[in-house]
């Protein structure tokens, strides 16, 4: 047999090949080897410094992957702008969400002027330079999926949907009908979904995002629910009194095993990991809203969000 030197190309393409043995690998998290995502909170004092900038909300160093990143596919960033200031971004990234927090301004994108206010969410596709101007002092709060095309390799050249614009006003008003709704039919969540008409199939804002505007009353409880995907977590009004349980397990009664709680603060965001059961409780006198956002385009289209939600009566049951 003839033996490889380091000329030989055999030898390179044999180089990198490794085998395991099943157990040794089938769980890399359980094993340690990825890490597991754990709570992260985000506070408003990271948007309230009155210079134009973009904050992302980074834990890239725990995720173990390139910065920045807020989970393995998703990156949330504070963006803050100036009152006749213009921010510049161009990530390499298949679909962007920007929600505004305060302020208004347009975004000027692939030769198109959108106009934006206080309570509208821009949603964009692939990556190209985009510049954002404000008019009035401005605080986004955007997503984008850059983390997944780096981990993948890729480059996104190819739109799969439109600029869309989706008004303060149209998303108020069909949060309230909603609302009506949920009186009528003794409904536990009351919320509206951001869906896009290219987006047939997984009914979701773009193919990899997921974007919900919810409002949870006064004196309302909003029982456990889990999913696969990781929610990035924004936090609109509420005040003191509200707040979120988390935990791994569910009891047989439907109650969340030894939980963790994160207090809810205005215009702040967390992470809630995948997999955790998380319920949702409001004690204060007054309504609290949250935005919820995650890469659940991408798991629907792949059949692995695998949502559960926890009954009255304390049974567990898909939507």
């Amino acid at each position: 047999m003839t033996m490889l030197d380091n000329s030989d190309p055999l030898k390179s393409l044999l180089e990198n090949a490794l085998y395991y043995e099943y157990t040794q690998a089938a769980d890399p998290i359980g094993s340690g080897a990825i890490s597991q995502l754990s709570y992260t909170e985000f506070g408003s004092e990271l948007h309230e410094i009155n210079c134009t900038r973009i904050i992302p909300l980074d834990i890239s160093a725990q995720l173990g992957c390139e910065k920045p990143a807020t989970s393995p596919a998703l990156c949330a960033n504070f963006v803050r702008i100036v009152a006749r200031e213009t921010l510049t971004t161009h990530f390499n990234a298949t679909s962007q969400l920007f929600y505004v927090i305060k302020g208004c301004g347009h975004t000027e994108f692939d030769g198109i002027n959108i106009p934006w206010n206080t309570g509208d969410f821009v949603v964009l596709p692939v990556g190209r330079e985009t510049n954002h101007v404000a008019t009035t002092d401005t605080t986004f709060y955007l997503v984008h999926d850059e983390p997944l095309l780096r981990y993948l390799g890729a480059k996104a050249d190819s739109p799969r949907f439109k600029p869309t614009l989706y008004t303060s006003k149209d998303s108020l008003r069909e949060l309230d009908k909603a609302r009506q709704e949920a009186r009528t039919l003794n409904r536990n969540r009351i919320s509206v979904l951001l869906a896009n008409k290219a987006m047939d199939q997984t009914l979701t804002v773009t193919h990899t995002l997921w974007a919900m505007l919810g409002v949870l009353p006064k004196d309302a409880v909003q029982l456990p629910h889990c999913h696969q995907s990781v929610a990035l977590d924004l936090i609109l009004e509420c005040q003191a009194g509200c707040y979120t349980l988390l935990g791994t397990q569910i009891s047989a009664q439907g109650k969340i095993i030894n939980p963790i709680r994160v207090d809810w603060k205005p215009y702040s965001a967390f992470i809630t990991p995948p997999g955790y059961w998380h319920a949702h409780y409001n004690e204060s006198s007054a309504d609290a809203h949250l935005l919820p956002m995650q890469d659940a385009g991408l798991h629907t289209y792949l059949r692995s969000l695998d949502i559960k939600f926890v009954l009255p009566n304390g049974e567990i049951s898909n939507p």
